[in-house]
């Protein structure tokens, strides 16, 4: 699986969460649901994405770009 791939997943793991605590715990949830958001957009223009700087630091032979 690649990182771009792993990107993804963790993106749609967390909105979907999110979403889910903010019907059933409190509304409070839905603000992560925008810093996701809000993260998937900026890094679809300036490429930085702590998520992918992350994974390469902790399996960096394992993830491929």
């Amino acid at each position: 699986m690649t990182i771009e791939n792993k990107i993804r997943a963790f993106a749609g793991t967390f909105v979907l969460a999110s979403l889910a605590l903010g019907w059933w715990v409190h509304p409070g949830f839905f603000l992560f649901t925008a810093f996701v958001g809000l993260n998937l957009f900026q890094s679809s223009f300036t490429g930085f994405c702590p998520l992918e700087m992350l994974l390469r630091r902790l399996a960096p032979k394992k993830l491929t770009a």
